[in-house]
Parts: structure tokens; sequence; C-alpha cells
């Protein structure tokens, strides 16, 4: 095994090249239906026993804005989160995330975690004139710049955020219903089953940077690996919608809080 990855390392083994299912696209970025995309990876209570895992909290919110045509992140919102339900944090769960009981003990509670997510993202839509999108189909050919939120897997948005809203009553943003789930566009395009955030950055030559398990680490590294699939001419579309019978070019206006 030493061996192997020796040669691999002296470049007389070639690691396994994978073919982007959709070679149509090309690599032109232009051709993106988003001109900014915003990453979103919750970090939340844990347990090693399996207790309570139908009533996580958010403890770690954070959200990068990366421009498709550049690959620049503009933009970052990051906050800790103050867990209402199970307020002490297991072990399990500080020595996964590395966040320690002090952080979440400072942090503000979910509802004005969300008061404050929405007025960065007012604010980004006022400074760069994006839209959101608030359906599953292909947007229609507004001329504003549109945006759409991504997530690695549909647990951020389609379960985490969504229940702990329902079970505290709070009004979740309805620009959060509708993202991209990287993890199922990297296995559709790559054509394989990627292993974990970690092993998908890796297989595409990208090495992981930060702490895993950090919210805001995966966050700003879930946003290279997009970039990645951007530039080798993924098709970023919308895979997961809670809206129903919503229209597109839908500027999100009011915010609540």
């Amino acid at each position: 095994m030493a061996t192997k990855r020796l040669a691999r390392q002296l470049g007389l083994i070639r690691r396994k090249s994978f073919t982007p299912a959709n070679e149509n696209l090309g690599r032109s970025k232009s051709k993106q239906l988003y001109d900014y995309i915003i990453v979103i990876d919750f970090e939340s209570t844990c347990w090693n026993d399996g207790k309570h895992h139908n009533s996580q909290e958010i403890i770690e919110f954070p959200a990068v804005l990366l421009n498709t045509s550049t690959g620049e992140i503009e933009s970052e919102f990051h906050t800790y989160v103050q867990p209402q339900e199970h307020p002490v944090l297991s072990e399990f769960c500080i020595e996964l995330t590395g966040i320690k009981q002090a952080q979440v003990d400072e942090g503000v509670p979910l509802k004005i975690c969300l008061s404050q997510f929405c007025k960065w993202i007012h604010k980004i839509q006022q400074q760069k004139k994006i839209f959101f999108t608030t359906g599953i189909s292909e947007p229609s050919t507004c001329e504003v710049k549109l945006c759409a939120f991504v997530t690695w897997s549909d647990w951020d948005l389609g379960v985490c955020l969504e229940y702990e809203c329902k079970r505290k009553q709070l009004l979740k943003p309805v620009f959060l219903n509708s993202w991209i789930d990287l993890r199922a566009t990297y296995k559709l395009f790559y054509r394989r089953k990627p292993k974990g955030l970690s092993g998908a950055l890796q297989e595409v030559g990208i090495e992981f940077s930060g702490r895993e398990h950090s919210g805001l680490d995966d966050s700003r590294n879930t946003a290279l690996l997009a970039w990645k699939m951007i530039k080798d001419g993924c098709l970023m579309k919308i895979t997961k919608s809670l809206n129903k019978g919503t229209s597109f070019c839908k500027y999100v206006g009011k915010l609540p809080g």
C-alpha cells in the first residue's frame, strides 16, 4: 500500500478519473442558471447513543455567498445558536463539532438567529441585486441576478431546520424552501457516489481546509467543491423544493424579523 501511494505521489500511477455525465455542456461557466449560490451547513446537537434524534437543534448557523462566475466567496454569515430543548451539549457533540458549551451559551435563540440571517440576506440582495427562485423547475430568462441555496444533502433545510421551526412554531423564511443538494448533484454529474464531503473533495483533487464538522469550514469547502464542479461543466439546478405552485424571479421583498 505504501509503495502504491509513493508511486502515485511520484506520478507513476494515475488517479482514477471520472468523466462527467453531461459532457455536452462543455466547460462554460456562462451557462449557469444562478449568478450566486449560498452554501449552508448547519451543526446541531447530537448524541452517540442515538437518543433525541428527533429533536436536534441547530447550534451553528453559517452561510457563504459564492459568485458562480468568479469562484469568489463575496460574503459570509455566521453565528452560534443557543439550544433550548437540550441546552447542555453532549461530550460527543463537543468532540465532533469542536463547539464549546460557552459558545452556544453566548449564542442567540434560533428565532433571533433567523432574524439576523434575514437581515444579512436583505443586505446582500440590495448590494448585489440578487433574486431567489422558489421552485424546482428551471427559472425563466429574467434579466436579474439569480441565487439559489446549496447544501450537502437534504438534511440541513429539509429536516433539521424544517422540523425545529415546526416544533418551536417559528416562521421559516420562504426562500429556504428550495435548494440544490450538492451530494446528489455530485453523484449524478460524476457518476459515482461520494464518500462524504471530504472524500468528494479529495476525488476532484481538493484538500479539505480547516476542521471537519465545523459548520463554517464545511460551508467554505462545499463552496470550493461547487466551484470545481461548475468549472468542470456542471449545471447547478434546484433539486428539492417544499413550495408548490410558486413562480420564479420572485424578489424576497420584505423579510421576517
